[in-house]
């Protein structure tokens, strides 16, 4: 690698790193698990750079997104296979608003404690549409699969959501 090279993915890890950790975070529910991903995402990119992984259909950042969320993925399936419930803070005071009042905190921790309670597929789908703003479209490329099958999770999702809410 040349100097010029590596001041190039210093920039992008300094221009994507505090939005691609609140993304991890808010999918992981753990902000030591999010470091890990986001880590291990910068990882699996350098890999893919020099290879076939990144081929210049979409930006850079787009890319390292699904990234992220992939390797958030992997992290939550690997959490519910070791199948030990995990107490972790969760991110709600930290990374979704540092500055929101004591009941705002409350609330976001539960929302943070009900998004942990569902399948991953939905907690990303839900997490990428509605606290990252992303539209369904750009969920599904993100995901690798279908806007209809973004949208059954969406509504699997919100269904659950309303549900707990009802019973809180």
């Amino acid at each position: 690698m040349t100097a010029s090279h590596d001041d190039d993915i210093g920039r992008i890890v300094r221009e994507t790193a505090p939005r691609l950790y609140r993304l991890a975070a808010r999918l992981t529910g753990d902000l030591a698990e999010a470091e890990d991903v986001l880590q291990e995402s910068y990882v699996r990119a350098c890999a893919g750079l020099g290879g076939r992984a990144f081929q210049g259909r979409s930006s850079v950042e787009t890319w390292l997104h699904r990234i992220v969320v992939n390797a958030s993925l992997d992290a939550l399936r690997a959490r519910r296979r070791r199948s030990v419930r995990e107490t972790h803070a969760a991110p709600a005071d930290e990374v979704l608003d540092p500055g929101a009042s004591l009941e705002a905190r409350a609330a976001l921790r539960e929302l943070s404690e009900w998004l942990d309670e569902l399948p991953a597929e939905q907690r990303v789908a839900l997490v990428l549409k509605e606290l990252e703003g992303h539209s369904t479209a750009e969920v599904a490329t993100l995901l690798g699969c279908s806007e209809g099958a973004v949208e059954q999770r969406l509504v699997r999702a919100r269904a659950f959501l309303r549900e707990r809410r009802k019973h809180a």
